[in-house]
């Protein structure tokens, strides 16, 4: 193993994660959805911690492991709003929030295609923004991000990296070429300040500046 891999394994695993998020962990595992890694899903909850965030929306629910990470960011109070295409992966996740402690009434989970629900949220009404689902729709996820947010509101989008294919000019796959085109939008918008971490599959986050 090189010293990169080495050091990047060290740190997905420098916090153990509880029996509930590796319940969640299999249960994704048997519906064939993946969720956001481990040093990945610990800045979100960091973030969303530090960032005071009470209402998020949530661009792929999977079995419930980056809503539980929010969640738990939240504290006590705030509410996640999650967005999945299948009925299956909303009743995992159901699952995953109960047995993490969390009441029904702090997810507010919407079964269908994001493209359809996210229009109908309010403008300028969330905190923050998490996007982790079909790849190819990322550019779309992002215009809807914006919108969604207030000012000084955060945009979360994971697998930025999308397996090391995004820093690899010489891969043009669709959902690559999408990613990449995302990040270059974010980088490039004059009301978002980015940053991204190399944590799990790539972190991008960026705070909604004007």
């Amino acid at each position: 193993m090189s010293t990169d891999a080495a050091n990047w394994a060290y740190c997905e695993d420098f916090v153990p994660e509880d029996e509930v998020i590796l319940a969640a962990r299999d249960v994704a595992d048997q519906l064939g959805c993946v969720p956001v890694l481990p040093g990945a899903a610990r800045v979100l909850e960091l973030v969303t911690r530090m960032a005071g965030v009470r209402s998020a929306v949530e661009i792929g629910t999977g079995a419930g492991v980056s809503t539980t990470y929010l969640l738990r960011g939240m504290g006590h109070a705030g509410v996640v709003t999650t967005i999945d295409v299948e009925p299956e992966h909303h009743k995992a996740a159901r699952r995953t929030l109960a047995a993490a402690g969390f009441a029904p009434e702090r997810a507010r989970m919407i079964t269908g295609r994001a493209l359809d629900v996210l229009p109908r949220l309010t403008d300028g009404g969330y905190d923050l923004v998490l996007i982790d689902a079909r790849k190819s729709e990322y550019p779309e996820y992002l215009e809807q991000a914006v919108r969604l947010l207030r000012v000084g509101g955060i945009v979360t989008i994971d697998n930025a990296l999308w397996h090391g294919r995004v820093p690899d000019p010489a891969q043009r796959d669709e959902s690559t070429t999408a990613v990449r085109t995302t990040l270059k939008a974010v980088r490039e918008s004059e009301s978002l300040s980015p940053m991204l971490l190399p944590s799990g599959d790539g972190l991008l986050v960026a705070i909604k500046t004007s």
